[in-house]
């Protein structure tokens, strides 16, 4: 399981979160999402640490506190849900249709 960080600085770095989540026990990973065409953070990140109870007692620390200037908001990650095509057209030549 992983913790969700929501509302973090867009300059917050992969080092700057291991940091504040090590002094609650052993950081296995973080990961800072970015948007795919500016590149750009997208202002929340996870991070998985080595035990449960190391995760609970981040989780407590960190929720709602001030960090970079901003109100963090911390909790147990959700499982991320499987998306579901969005009808668009991709693949779908419509020149090739039997409209024609």
């Amino acid at each position: 399981m992983s913790v969700y960080v929501g509302n973090l600085s867009y300059d917050v770095t992969q080092d700057d979160l291991t940091s504040v989540f090590a002094e609650y026990g052993t950081v296995k990973r973080v990961q800072l999402p970015t948007d795919r065409e500016t590149g750009r953070l997208r202002g929340f990140g996870f991070v998985e640490m080595e035990t449960e109870a190391e995760e609970t007692a981040a989780i407590e620390a960190l929720d709602g506190a001030e960090w970079m200037g901003r109100d963090l908001k911390v909790n147990k990650a959700k499982p991320r849900e499987e998306r579901k095509p969005s009808g668009g057209s991709w693949g779908n030549n419509s020149r090739n249709s039997s409209r024609y």
